[in-house]
């Protein structure tokens, strides 16, 4: 009798562990646990942590509640401005309902997913390809609300989304390149011409406070030649402006004036009635006789002339 009370207890304790061993579940921290009872929805959510569970009469799912990171593969579409991209997103979410992402939603990772790759390819129709590629967090924003107003009715909560890149053709590349190589020298030049505009003005006060004092010029020009020394060349080619000389002439000017007044001895002036008369007069010529020629050679060697008796009285 007593053996048989022992294999009974025996039994016993052994279909109670058994049935402990079945029933048991455990919870993790991150997890939310769903239980139905016969195909219903039991009420109260398990939290984490260890539980129990009817055998065979009950069942139950674990939610996971940590964020998922979700990317979004490659959506090609037209902006408005007619240009072909192909931009890529990356989803944050979690479940923020157990209930609701079991009960009302089959897979509630492959609705997000699709939810979030229709919204990019209506992002990408409704913007232009600026705000693309300038204003994303406008557009991250947008596609955040078009992805979590269905979403909330799945139990899921969209934390934030993020366009990654955005791929353009080759061909608008080089066009992008052009025009930012084009913009880029269009404000070269002007910087360029903004600073040759200045230099003119500080030129032109320049020249005319040289111009009121015209050692100035010259010393700026020993300075140039100083400045050119420096880098010791062999030849030194040094151009003198006109307008040294001019500068030069009318600062020696009036002192050369003033020397010539001091100088010169005081002419007397006639009075302005008196006729003006030559002090000297030139001397009057001589008259000369003038020299008999010849009208030909053989006119003095013909002794009708005396051409002989004239050379013989000469020699006597």
């Amino acid at each position: 009798m007593e053996v048989d009370l022992v294999a009974l207890g025996v039994a016993a304790g052994a279909a109670c562990v058994a049935y402990v061993m079945a029933a048991a579940r455990v919870v993790k921290q991150y997890e939310r646990g769903v239980v139905f009872r016969l195909g219903r929805l039991r009420d109260r959510v398990r939290e984490p942590g260890f539980t129990m569970i009817v055998p065979i009469v009950d069942r139950l799912h674990k939610v996971n509640l940590q964020i998922v990171t979700m990317p979004v593969p490659a959506q090609e579409g037209i902006t408005r401005d007619n240009v072909t991209v192909r931009v890529d997103a990356v989803v944050y979410f979690k479940v923020v309902d157990a209930a609701d992402a079991i009960v009302r939603v089959e897979d509630y990772r492959f609705a997000v997913s699709q939810m979030a790759q229709t919204s990019l390819r209506s992002i990408i129709g409704k913007s232009e390809l600026d705000d693309l590629l300038s204003n994303r967090e406008k557009l991250n924003q947008g596609l955040e609300l078009m992805i979590d107003s269905p979403a909330l009715g799945w139990g899921v909560s969209v934390d934030r989304v993020e366009i990654k890149d955005v791929s353009l053709p080759e061909t608008m590349k080089r066009s992008m390149a052009r025009q930012a190589e084009a913009d880029r020298e269009r404000r070269a030049r002007v910087i360029n011409a903004d600073a040759e505009l200045q230099a003119s003005k500080k030129l032109a006060e320049a020249a005319h406070q040289m111009s009121e004092t015209p050692a100035a010029l010259q010393l700026r020009l020993l300075q140039t030649v100083m400045a050119v020394a420096a880098e010791k060349n062999s030849t030194l080619v040094l151009p003198i402006p006109v307008e040294l000389l001019r500068f030069l002439e009318r600062g020696a000017g009036p002192a050369r004036d003033e020397e010539e007044l001091h100088h010169e001895p005081h002419a007397v002036k006639p009075p302005l009635n008196t006729p003006v008369t030559n002090a000297t007069a030139m001397p009057a010529m001589p008259d000369l006789p003038m020299p008999v020629v010849p009208e030909s050679p053989a006119a003095l060697s013909d002794p009708a002339h005396g051409g002989h008796e004239s050379l013989d009285d000469e020699r006597r």
